[in-house]
């Protein structure tokens, strides 16, 4: 893809359990932004395939899906979205979570997308990010979530993989939000992150 056809796009960013997912779905509501969530992408993969069995094995226990296959489903799921008209590239800001996890796939994604801002939900409690995701593995029926040592080890793979993207990508293009707040007071501060980063790349 040449530099105009990637994908503007915004990461959302963070620990287990920050509000990745919850802040992306907000955004992608607003007119002019596309959410789409990998976790999601991968828990919708049929279990009984070789792809969703290989999903499952890793998910399971805490560790990351391993990069190749995990860009390779994005790039598909992307393309399908376009094709069908449900993403609109020349006209919406693609907003992502979950991907990518490490600076590798980081950049194996450099000739897809146009980084325009990536949000860092930055949360100091990890017991109580980790009530958070109990919480939610009860409400949407996620298994992946459902385990303390599971959840541990994905805060152990965030910790020693993930987090050393905030280092990859230009400080200029990071801004930072507390996800300890209420949830309408971290999309406040999204959005207003959003606003002034979209301004700055306008200038």
């Amino acid at each position: 893809m040449s530099d105009h056809d990637r994908y503007r796009t915004i990461l959302i960013f963070g620990q287990p359990g920050a509000g990745k997912g919850t802040q992306g779905r907000l955004l992608g509501d607003l007119p002019g932004f596309f959410h789409l969530a990998c976790g999601e992408v991968f828990r919708r993969l049929n279990p009984n395939s070789e792809l969703g069995r290989s999903f499952l094995h890793y998910s399971s226990s805490g560790f990351l899906v391993p990069d190749n296959f995990t860009i390779q489903l994005w790039r598909e799921h992307i393309r399908g979205l376009a094709s069908t008209g449900q993403f609109h590239p020349g006209e919406e800001i693609l907003v992502l979570d979950g991907i990518p996890r490490n600076v590798e796939q980081a950049v194996m994604m450099e000739e897809y997308i146009d980084l325009t801002l990536l949000v860092n939900l930055e949360a100091s409690n990890e017991n109580a990010l980790v009530a958070r995701i109990k919480r939610r593995a009860l409400h949407a029926n996620r298994l992946d979530d459902a385990h303390e040592e599971v959840i541990r080890q994905r805060f152990r793979e965030y910790a020693t993989k993930t987090a050393a993207l905030l280092d990859h990508y230009p400080s200029e293009l990071i801004r930072i939000v507390d996800a300890g707040q209420e949830p309408i007071a971290v999309l406040q501060d999204v959005i207003a992150c959003v606003r002034a980063g979209l301004a700055a790349r306008s200038r």
